[in-house]
């Protein structure tokens, strides 16, 4: 049986399908980034015209959170999809070479250049001696900022240590300061926007860094009955993945933009707007994933479903741009 299938995937028809599948899914993809070109190119465009003035260092502080954000879904995607993989019977031992340590890094820097920030009163610092560190242990922020970088850099020791799973531990507690920092406690309801944002942000690394591994994983796989196993395995615990992530962010949204301003809000301020962007860049990636999931389905090939899920990746990097932005900019006013 092993020697028949491999020609049924590098036949033909395979050779047929697969360009005509890549070609729908950059339709869309080019459909979708069109939708949300503006607050993508920065803060300046998002801002035209709203009367809101922009905070010195907006694109570089989004820039830095886009970074952060991306180190935390790609060890934390690697810990899920390999937990996923050890329930398969038969999954083959082999694995992608791991990535983490250079999140690690990159989250370290990212860090690093955040707290800068802070320990300038939220100031772009001009030169080195701008920087107050001492002054990061006498304000909320200034210790959260703290647990992010020794987070990342514990993250660090354990990823490049003989037991990598132990770095679940300080990306934990990166992502508890995170949800901490953005709702300070002269906020409304300041636990419960904290409580949404660690659920949010949680299910979003776990999507998109599960996603990306579990691509790395099959290519591995190729010749493997496991892989198509692991992609469907991986696609169920996306869908609840996905309703927890629209149920969060939805309550996130209306707690900042109350049901009767938000449609006002959405277009009249730069907030508003580049979260009109991340709510189509979501659909789009959604749909990809129902798309994966019917050609996972249905296929005589397994892993067609690869296409769309590749396509899947590149609109969830689109999305975690739009999340770095997104924090970076003032928070509407509730009216």
């Amino acid at each position: 049986m092993t020697s028949i299938r491999p020609p049924s995937r590098t036949g033909a028809p395979g050779r047929h399908s697969r360009p005509s599948g890549t070609g729908r899914a950059a339709a869309v993809l080019v459909l979708v980034v069109l939708g949300a070109l503006i607050p993508v190119l920065g803060p300046s465009p998002a801002l035209h015209g709203t009367g809101e003035a922009e905070a010195p260092g907006t694109g570089g502080i989004g820039l830095l959170r886009t970074v952060l954000f991306v180190a935390l879904s790609v060890p934390l995607g690697e810990l899920f999809v390999n937990r996923l993989a050890r329930s398969l019977p038969g999954a083959p031992p082999d694995r992608p070479r791991s990535w983490a340590p250079y999140a690690a890094a990159a989250g370290l820097a990212a860090a690093l250049g955040l707290a800068s920030v802070v320990a300038t009163g939220n100031l772009v610092p001009g030169s080195a001696a701008d920087i107050d560190v001492g002054g990061l242990y006498s304000s909320r922020d200034g210790k959260l900022a703290l647990v992010e970088v020794n987070g990342f850099l514990a993250a660090w020791l354990c990823a490049t240590s003989r037991r990598p799973g132990l770095q679940v531990w300080p990306l934990a507690a990166v992502i508890v300061a995170d949800a901490l920092r953005v709702h300070p406690t002269t906020e409304y309801s300041p636990l419960l926007g904290s409580a949404l944002t660690l659920v949010h942000l949680t299910c979003a690394s776990l999507w998109v860094g599960g996603l990306l591994y579990a691509l790395r994983v099959l290519r591995r796989w190729r010749h493997a009955e496991a892989g198509p196993a692991l992609l469907g395995l991986y696609a169920r615990v996306a869908a609840v993945l996905l309703a927890a992530l629209t149920a969060t962010g939805v309550c996130s949204s209306l707690r900042r933009m109350p049901a009767g301003t938000i449609l006002d809000q959405l277009t009249d301020t730069a907030y508003g707007r580049v979260l009109l962007a991340k709510v189509v860049l979501v659909a789009a990636v959604a749909v990809l994933a129902l798309w994966a999931r019917a050609r996972l389905g249905r296929a005589a090939d397994p892993l067609a479903a690869c296409s769309p899920a590749r396509a899947e990746v590149v609109a969830l990097g689109a999305v975690v741009a739009v999340s770095g932005l997104l924090t970076a900019l003032p928070v509407p006013i509730r009216w």
